[in-house]
């Protein structure tokens, strides 16, 4: 919908005569000349085609149509400015929805820990966390921010580089008493129980691959858990149920109390990016900036040593 500006200027003037009482009194609310509200009132009654105001030597009183005027427009006038007014709050105040796009395995693992905190720093703050396997269309799904895993595609989205986390290849101790300590990864291929992750773009178990010192070695795994869900995948390692692949980011806990083992601390260079999306290229809203803050101190906080920083 197109809107003249000048039609708008001209019934910002009217209501200040109309409020103020004079066109020399609406003048001075406006910083204007009392012969300039003159010319924007005349305007404006010819883009109408009706008359506004009875003008006399005295006073300046509106007219019938112009009352009616003044008293449908008044409101819608005040909409506009209250709006404008919530707008600004925003580039100041932290308040209103944020609707974001987050990987499973950082929501679980990194958010969902901290979130209380974060609710608690800004109370007229709603969080809608949705975790998806990809990214999709941010602007198109609604979505003011989001986290995922992986070299980012182009697109004209803003994005950040958070860390590079390692993929750990481990398995928890009830599995190695039952059987075996691999001892390279090319054992992997055969007599060992994987659990398996699937690929949400192809719909296949992720491949596994080894890197050490520009070195990269696949290997042919196999498994009768195939699994779609980061929770289960890690819980189903925990258990015993075989030798996984995760993200070292979350589960550094785990290798310290000994829940789960790294097999090949001597494999140690595949590395997984982190990158944060928003599609502000300008203004970024105050809401992402807290939010993409408060994430920035959640990994740093989380203390990993199998992470490192752009």
């Amino acid at each position: 919908m197109n809107v003249d500006p000048r039609l708008l200027g001209g019934i910002s003037t009217l209501i200040a005569v109309a409020e103020a009482g004079s066109f020399a009194r609406a003048a001075e609310v406006l910083h204007l000349t009392p012969s300039g509200v003159s010319r924007s009132i005349a305007r404006l009654e010819a883009r109408l085609g009706v008359r506004l105001f009875e003008r006399n030597s005295r006073s300046n009183a509106l007219t019938e149509a112009g009352h009616r005027f003044f008293t449908e427009v008044s409101p819608l006038l005040a909409g506009i400015s209250e709006a404008a007014s919530h707008a600004a709050d925003s580039a100041v105040f932290v308040r209103g929805r944020l609707r974001v796009n987050c990987d499973a395995w950082f929501a679980s693992l990194m958010l969902a820990p901290r979130l209380q905190e974060f609710l608690d720093a800004y109370p007229d703050l709603t969080l809608d966390l949705v975790v998806r396997d990809t990214l999709g269309d941010l602007v198109s799904d609604g979505f003011d921010v989001a986290i995922r895993f992986g070299e980012p595609e182009p697109s004209a989205l803003m994005t950040r580089k958070l860390l590079d986390t390692r993929i750990v290849t481990c398995a928890a101790p009830s599995y190695l008493a039952r059987c075996g300590h691999p001892d390279h990864p090319r054992e992997l291929a055969s007599g060992h129980e994987c659990v398996l992750f699937r690929d949400p773009v192809t719909g296949r178990a992720f491949p596994w691959e080894f890197h050490r010192a520009g070195e990269i070695l696949s290997v042919a795994v196999s498994g009768r858990l195939l699994l779609n869900d980061v929770a289960t995948a890690l819980s189903a390692c925990v258990a015993g149920l075989g030798i996984a692949q995760p993200m070292a980011l979350g589960i550094d806990e785990m290798l310290r109390d000994g829940r789960l083992v790294d097999l090949f601390p001597d494999w140690p260079d595949e590395r997984f990016p982190l990158h944060i999306y928003h599609p502000s290229r300008h203004l970024c809203p105050l809401i992402v900036r807290a939010f993409m803050d408060f994430v920035v101190f959640t990994i740093k906080a989380s203390g990993s040593r199998s992470t490192s920083a752009p």
